[in-house]
């Protein structure tokens, strides 16, 4: 394996967001990891899927809570190209994912400190939330940052008949 997981894992995740392209979704992938082992893929799929909660990082939770049999997944590392909005932050939350890894921040939407930071708490402030998980941004943020601006850049092209 790569002797940076946190990179090894981020460009699967890569692999991942380049399903959603091919299947004309917002490029975005994760994989959850566990003990060095991939247990959860998923890709973005709203738009085929007809499902608003069909983000690459809610369907990765899903295969790993069927491939391990269980809702929680204490322990597990979730690497994702996009900054989670507050919807995913909420459901890594609520599986209890140990570590966050992202690559391409979100000014937007970006639940992680760019638009809001669901994970942070004011410093001395008591902790609101029941559980947190560490957060590293930045992993790979140009590859996952360069092919989100290929593919709304595309789309624009198309939009204006020029594809």
């Amino acid at each position: 394996m790569n002797p940076d997981p946190d990179t090894h894992f981020m460009r699967a995740a890569l692999e991942q967001a380049r399903l959603a392209w091919a299947a004309g979704e917002v490029p975005v992938g994760a994989v959850l990891v566990i003990d060095g082992e991939i247990v959860g893929r998923g890709w973005n799929q709203p738009i085929s899927a007809h499902d608003p909660t069909a983000h690459a990082e809610i369907m990765a939770l899903r295969d790993a809570g069927r491939h391990l049999g269980n809702y929680r997944l204490p322990g597990s590392s979730l690497y994702v190209t996009l900054e989670p909005c507050v919807m995913c932050a909420g459901a890594i939350m609520h599986a209890r994912v140990g570590r966050l890894i992202y690559g391409a921040r979100d000014p937007k939407t970006g639940a992680q400190g760019s638009a809001l930071d669901l994970f942070g708490d004011l410093p001395g402030a008591v902790p609101r939330l029941n559980h947190h998980c560490d957060v590293t941004a930045g992993v790979l943020a140009e590859d996952c940052g360069g092919m989100l601006s290929a593919f709304f850049a595309e789309r624009r092209a198309r939009a204006r008949g020029e594809a």
